[in-house]
């Protein structure tokens, strides 16, 4: 295999773009697959970022391989030491924070503000894991029965392979491997083919800490090359975030060759709002959950339900409708700008197929941002924010998940009605209630079928030390990301039970 220096990072121009390399082994090398693609702003369609060659399946299986080989090594390395390269390693991020903020930009599209925000959540997973000594550590109780001890520790799974999604592109990454290399893993990112270059430059950092040779790799690829790191033998574990349709997928597959999976899919987050909101208030947080990203994240609200009689959903709809139009389009970079790009032509050819099929269902097209352009930026690609009214749950903008500056209004006489909505959705992830009433909240959260609730907060978005992950269509296994969840998904318990014969008597020649 040839090798080449580690990948030139400088900030990608359309004239010298930077390459998407492989990390295998400690070496930066190109990929030898033969699929290729190019990854372009999505603000400009013509500007070029960086040229991408996927890993061909020996290159994806010597990965495996050095990672495997560089798994005994790491494991014996002592908690707190590993810990060490963490603090290093969030240093380093902190160092390098604008940097790979802008590159979420560039790739991923988002407002700057975002990638920032995005960034600083991964940030707080690293803190996290930069405590592993606590969070690794077992319990023991002593005298289970006469002279027998009982006690239980964590050991490390091996090697772990990360598939990451394209909307965060490097919050994502950060939450599957700072975890699994602080439990003493060795762990391999497979970037997600529509933005790479952020999460091979967090692996490039991350090496930079101080880890060992190979304890950390990169395989750029799509489909083919994800199911040969799921079914190589040297893999224990896979964490997964995309599509519920891949997410099962990936769960059957890694089920089939006896691998442990977690494998978070998609979303139909409700937003219900009872007459007794701060509609002045919470309008904002209503907007700020529907457009945020373009609509492209697994917590973007993308059905709103207005509760109470006529007039006061009027009210609710017609209010979030003037606010959704005075959104700006724009370049991520531009600070006037409030709603960014989505990431590539493909996600918006899709989207706006999904609003041209609302509308051949009967679906009431309110507000519609197919034809807005951003005039500095006529080759982005951009979708102005767009809303539908009178939705039901079976129509497919109801029902699907669209991921895009997309919203659907659907109407209920109350919060039992909207409850049984919302819960007819095959989707659990998220759903959020906005109301001054205890009561109703109380009833909401009991009631309501998703694993991450928010009441009067429009993007639930758990902390890096709690854990993270839907219900239902929403997720395939049974421990989410993040906090303690994150750890016992990377590690697995050992239980000694021991009796040492004499120890009740005289300890003679014990000082």
């Amino acid at each position: 295999m040839s090798t080449t220096a580690a990948p030139d990072r400088s900030p990608a121009t359309p004239s010298r773009p930077a390459s998407a390399l492989n990390l295998i082994g400690g070496s930066w090398v190109e990929g030898h697959g033969n699929t290729s693609r190019d990854i372009y702003n999505p603000a400009d369609k013509a500007e070029m970022l960086a040229p991408v060659r996927e890993a061909a399946p020996e290159q994806v299986d010597e990965a495996c391989a050095a990672a495997a080989r560089a798994f005994p090594g790491w494991r014996a390395t002592p908690a707190p030491d590993r810990a060490h390269v963490l603090f290093k390693f969030r240093g380093l991020l902190e160092k390098n924070f604008s940097d790979v903020a802008h590159s979420i930009v560039r790739e991923n599209g988002k407002l700057l503000s975002e990638a920032r925000g995005s960034l600083r959540r991964g940030l707080d997973v690293v803190d996290f894991a930069c405590g592993i000594p606590s969070q690794m550590m077992g319990q023991t109780l002593t005298d289970v029965s006469r002279d027998v001890d009982c006690l239980t520790f964590r050991e490390p799974m091996g090697v772990v392979v990360g598939i990451p999604p394209f909307n965060f592109p490097a919050l994502i990454p950060l939450w599957m491997m700072s975890v699994a290399v602080a439990c003493g893993n060795t762990f391999l990112l497979k970037p997600a083919e529509k933005a790479p270059l952020t999460g091979t430059r967090l692996v490039e950092l991350f090496t930079d800490a101080g880890l060992p040779s190979g304890v950390v790799g990169v395989v750029q690829g799509s489909k083919e090359v994800s199911e040969r790191l799921i079914a190589n033998p040297h893999v224990q574990a896979v964490s997964f975030v995309g599509t519920s349709a891949v997410a099962e997928s990936v769960y059957r597959t890694a089920a089939a060759h006896g691998k442990r999976v977690q494998a978070h899919g998609g979303a139909k987050n409700h937003l219900l709002v009872l007459p007794d909101a701060d509609l002045e208030r919470i309008l904002p947080d209503l907007i700020g959950s529907c457009f945020g990203s373009a609509g492209q994240r697994c917590l973007a609200g993308s059905v709103l339900v207005a509760i109470g009689d006529r007039a006061r959903q009027d009210a609710v709809v017609d209010a979030f409708i003037r606010a959704a139009g005075e959104l700006k389009l724009g370049d991520g970079l531009d600070d006037t700008a409030t709603l960014c790009p989505v990431v590539n032509p493909e996600q918006e050819k899709r989207i706006r197929a999904a609003i041209e099929r609302g509308m051949a269902e009967g679906a009431r097209l309110r507000l519609d941002g197919r034809s807005q352009t951003v005039p500095h930026r006529p080759r982005g690609c951009f979708i102005g924010p767009t809303v539908f009214d009178d939705v039901t749950p079976e129509m497919f903008v109801g029902r699907e998940e669209i991921f895009g500056p997309v919203v659907s209004l659907m109407r209920a006489p109350d919060l039992d009605a909207a409850i049984t909505l919302t819960n007819r959705s095959r989707y659990g992830n998220t759903a959020c209630l906005f109301t001054q009433s205890g009561a109703a909240a109380r009833t909401f959260r009991e009631r309501i079928q998703a694993g991450m609730i928010g009441i009067n907060v429009g993007v639930p978005a758990p902390m890096g030390f709690f854990p993270f992950g839907g219900w239902k269509n929403s997720i395939y296994g049974y421990l989410n990301t993040q906090g303690a969840d994150a750890v016992a998904f990377y590690t697995r318990k050992k239980v000694i039970t021991e009796r040492w014969f004499g120890s009740e008597g005289p300890m003679d020649g014990w000082v």
